[in-house]
């Protein structure tokens, strides 16, 4: 059993941070983010400890247990909003005021213009952009192949880009 705990501390230690950006991004509340993070990491334990070698990929198997969270999250407060402008800035406290500024803007932006994007172009944006995750893995996350998901990403990119341009005629 520690030998169990010792591999899937590691697995935690690696995965928490993307997890649960992920799912902060969703939510917009660190509380409900720390709180749906803690779950997903609860029901990964449970089922690893039961039959970790049937995980085929772990980090797949988060995201699935985190989206599936957020959506049941979302249905039972009746919300239909993912995150908005006024949420907590992602920004590195180690840069320069000059450049936390320029980069809280760009963020803000671009979290704007994702709220109004569809689920799949938001994660595939978040997985490849943000959690600097290689298409292989998207797409086995997406259930989709790779062309697919590129297509995909493409669309998103295109589809954020046309949201960019709405956004900034707007102000």
């Amino acid at each position: 059993m520690d030998k169990l705990r010792k591999q899937f501390s590691h697995i935690f230690d690696k995965h928490i941070d993307k997890i649960y950006r992920f799912i902060f991004l969703k939510v917009n509340s660190q509380d409900v983010a720390q709180d749906l993070t803690s779950e997903t990491f609860l029901r990964c334990w449970e089922k690893y400890r039961q039959n970790q070698e049937r995980i085929e990929n772990i980090n797949a198997f988060l995201y699935q247990i985190a989206r599936n969270l957020v959506i049941d999250h979302y249905r039972e407060k009746g919300k239909n909003q993912v995150f908005s402008a006024e949420d907590t800035p992602i920004i590195d406290p180690r840069e320069d005021v000059g450049q936390k500024a320029a980069l809280n803007l760009d963020v803000e932006q671009i979290k704007v213009s994702l709220v109004n994007l569809k689920e799949d172009y938001q994660n595939v944006i978040i997985w490849h952009y943000l959690d600097d995750l290689p298409i292989k893995e998207v797409s086995l996350m997406l259930d989709r192949s790779e062309e697919a998901t590129r297509v995909l990403l493409h669309r998103a990119l295109n589809a954020l880009r046309d949201q960019l341009k709405i956004e900034s005629k707007e102000v």
